[in-house]
């Protein structure tokens, strides 16, 4: 064999292994996805050690794009998105974005803390939504990589500047996410204030499993660990009752399908077009990292599963998505085309004092995590 011809295939060989060990660890990438408000934003690629991708930008947080294979291998994007920052900007109900200074609804966009009654932005209906008109989807972070032993991420920080959207404190805000080789998504929260505020972040992925633009997702099937939830009024605002929810449309103790119930002659499914509520989870003890909930796709045979410290979670099921929004395949996302699993604490609770307090004091420090594991059956 010719000199040449022998180092030629030995390249080949080193190269292709090369690809092979490449192809089995965990990898982090970014690169320009535009600017907003004259600030630069990033797209930051993740890539954990098992092939699956994740795409998060600085722009609001927002997870653009989930990669996760089926039964079979078959990888797709499993959250509804756009491909450029200038969409999510123009036209985006919330898609996979970082949600804040308070996740879901407040009423009457307003409470009193101290003594002192705050007046906050208004932006559904008589009521403020996820923070108000600019909340922390809106905005761009301060955001660079990290990664650990098992995971690769972003980490994320901004500082919501006293009465932002009406808030009260200087709200220091850092939150973590990573992709870890176990085909978790996790999140972590960290927050710091100046004075007595309240918070409550959450994050809002549209999930459809058998991946976005596919159709609705009234055919996956759900389980939510919780007894009780939080009925609302017609404003979706919580009365301040816990209901239990078996008898009832709302009891997902059981592995259920989505559809079988969601159109039932039900006051509360009426208020919110279909499923939009807060279930108040089964716990030992406050703040202890619990399941919350499982979503099965039967088509896909992906599963998703779903944990979290806070004490509980809005199921969504895209009743207000009708068709007007054409995803990243280009493809219109119809009604009920996906579903938002937010992990919460209860709505309306600065102004409920029976729920659990959201307050957070100087001197305290506001964390909390949830992961949202990905499987196959």
């Amino acid at each position: 064999m010719k000199r040449s011809n022998f180092f030629g295939i030995a390249l080949v060989f080193i190269a292709g292994l090369l690809f092979t060990i490449n192809g089995g660890t965990m990898k982090s990438e970014k690169k320009p996805f535009g600017n907003v408000d004259g600030k630069d934003v990033v797209l930051y690629t993740l890539t954990n050690a098992k092939g699956m991708v994740m795409s998060v930008t600085n722009y609001g947080g927002i997870v653009t794009s989930f990669m996760v294979p089926d039964k079979t291998g078959k990888m797709a994007d499993i959250v509804l998105g756009h491909n450029d920052v200038d969409s999510y900007v123009k036209v985006n109900p919330y898609f996979g974005a970082l949600i804040g200074r308070y996740g879901n609804r407040i009423g009457k966009a307003k409470f009193t803390l101290d003594g002192k009654e705050y007046a906050l932005t208004v932006n559904d209906g008589e009521n403020t939504l996820h923070g108000g008109k600019k909340g922390f989807d809106k905005v761009v972070w301060d955001a660079k990589e990290v990664k650990a032993a098992n995971a690769v991420g972003v980490e994320l920080k901004y500082l919501s500047k006293d009465g932002e959207e009406g808030f009260p404190g200087n709200l220091k805000v850092t939150v973590t996410y990573w992709l870890t080789n176990n085909n978790e998504f996790k999140i972590d929260y960290t927050a710091v204030t100046d004075k007595a505020t309240v918070v409550n972040l959450t994050q809002h992925n549209y999930w459809n499993l058998s991946g976005e633009g596919s159709g609705d997702i009234l055919s996956e099937e759900l389980a939510i660990n919780a007894d009780k939830y939080t009925p609302v009024d017609a404003g979706l605002i919580p009365t301040g009752e816990l209901a239990a929810v078996k008898g009832t449309p709302m009891d997902f103790l059981k592995s259920t399908v989505i559809g079988s119930r969601i159109n039932a002659d039900f006051e509360q499914l009426k208020f919110g077009k279909g499923y939009d509520h807060n279930w108040v989870l089964n716990k030992t003890k406050p703040g202890v990292m619990t399941h919350a909930a499982t979503v099965y796709d039967p088509k896909s045979g992906r599963v998703m599963e779903v944990s979290t410290t806070e004490p509980a979670i809005q199921f969504y099921s895209g009743n207000f998505i009708d068709g007007t929004i054409t995803g990243k395949s280009g493809t219109p996302y119809i009604h009920r085309s996906a579903l938002c699993l937010e992990t919460q604490h209860y709505p309306d609770s600065p102004n409920k004092p029976d729920f659990p307090s959201t307050e957070l004091k100087p001197g305290q420090t506001y964390k909390t995590s949830t992961v949202y594991k990905f499987l196959t059956k």
